[in-house]
């Protein structure tokens, strides 16, 4: 009899751990089913340029796992009863809720965009933490006209990419950001000076130390009282992860997310694993790992070996996640690769300017590469000519 392996959510991680398993293990030996509402895959590290107007390329997910023997299951998971073995979906072509059972569960229902509770928020604020959220906005800034404002509420990563794509796509408008406290207050004295720079260039006015405590239709007021107007608000200060996990018995944060060892294994229930922004895992110098992709792909490689190897009686891998850079693009033209430590502080060393925005997009490829082929490792022809390619236009803009 197969073993069943249920993944849930084909994001980064849920994608990754299904092709990874697939190569790992034999089909004759294993059933995996990978459940998504979406027929695509989404490429979320570039929501910001759809929001901005830029047309990304469909990836359907029936070309990237024909072959692999991965089922897709195209349906919306409504439940989990990890103590029965089942996952509950509902999906289009059904007359009903229907039930799945599985042997091994991988859940990577990811996070979506977090409104804080802050008045008004979830009612005139934009969200690009999906790809019908950015396509609202999209559409909203494709009405507005020359002059009129659009604030970028949140000073991390995400803020400070679709602050940037948006103000170089439309230069007209009179962009803003919001930010919490300092920008780029955890980047390196390099990276903080890119940054403002970049966004000196661009016409961007930063208000900072605003936490935003109000949203109305044409305007957000801070907690110290300023007003900031903005036709358009969009709200980029934190995710929260799918509350599924939550209504469950298993071990999980008061975040929702669902604690895990070393190997991505529930402490709880050793029949499910959790992957991404759905997981609380422990990386370097015992701190949590962050929500992001950089951190997801690597736990979805760490789940999906961990699996095979104890369904195949191999030796588990125990290999630790750690941080290497924070890769940021500002718009199409500029970037900044910011290099950290292990466990994801700033270091001296940063990247910036045209070299940096080639290398985030190679990054974002190779990514997108490696979802898109989930059982066959890069050739190493292709990671030499994608090595060139960096060095050769390191090469030339130094001398430049």
């Amino acid at each position: 009899m197969q073993h069943r392996i249920v993944v849930l959510g084909a994001g980064y991680t849920g994608a990754v751990a299904a092709g990874r398993l697939a190569k790992r293990l034999h089909r004759e030996d294993v059933a995996i089913t990978l459940v998504n509402p979406e027929p695509d895959f989404v490429e979320r590290v570039r929501l910001h340029q759809l929001a901005a107007g830029q047309d990304l390329k469909a990836r359907p997910f029936s070309e990237m796992f024909a072959g692999t023997g991965v089922k897709l299951k195209l349906a919306k998971v409504t439940g989990v009863d990890v103590d029965r073995g089942t996952v509950t979906v509902a999906s289009a072509d059904a007359l009903g809720p229907e039930e799945l059972a599985y042997d091994t569960l991988v859940y990577a229902l990811g996070s979506g965009w977090n409104e804080g509770g802050v008045p008004g928020a979830a009612e005139h604020a934009h969200e690009i933490s999906s790809r019908p959220g950015a396509l609202r906005l999209r559409e909203r800034l494709a009405t507005l006209e020359s002059g009129r404002p659009v604030l970028v509420v949140g000073g991390g990563l995400t803020g400070l990419e679709a602050a940037t794509e948006i103000a170089e796509a439309r230069p007209d408008l009179d962009v803003s950001l919001a930010a919490r406290g300092v920008l780029g207050d955890w980047l390196s004295e390099k990276g903080r000076a890119h940054v403002r720079k970049v966004v000196a260039r661009l016409g961007i006015t930063v208000h900072e130390h605003a936490a935003v405590d109000d949203v109305r239709a044409d305007r957000v007021t801070t907690a110290d009282g300023r007003t900031i107007p903005a036709e358009v608000t969009v709200w980029t200060t934190g995710f929260a992860v799918h509350p599924i996990a939550g209504a469950t018995t298993l071990e999980v944060t008061d975040r929702g997310q669902i604690v895990v060892d070393a190997t991505m294994r529930s402490v709880s229930h050793p029949d499910v694993y959790a992957v991404g922004d759905s997981a609380m895992a422990m990386g370097p110098e015992d701190k949590p790992l962050r929500m992001s992709c950089a951190s997801g792909v690597p736990m979805a490689w760490q789940a999906a070996d961990a699996i095979a190897a104890r369904l195949t009686r191999a030796k588990v891998p125990d290999v630790s996640i750690r941080y290497f850079q924070q890769c940021v693009s500002l718009g199409r033209k500029e970037g900044l690769i910011q290099f950290v430590t292990a466990d994801d502080r700033a270091v001296d060393r940063a990247l910036t300017g045209r070299v940096a925005a080639l290398y985030k997009e190679l990054i974002c490829k190779g990514v997108a590469w490696g979802v898109a082929n989930p059982t066959v490792g890069m050739p190493a022809r292709r990671r030499r000519v994608a090595r060139r390619e960096i060095e050769s236009r390191v090469r030339a803009e130094a001398s430049a």
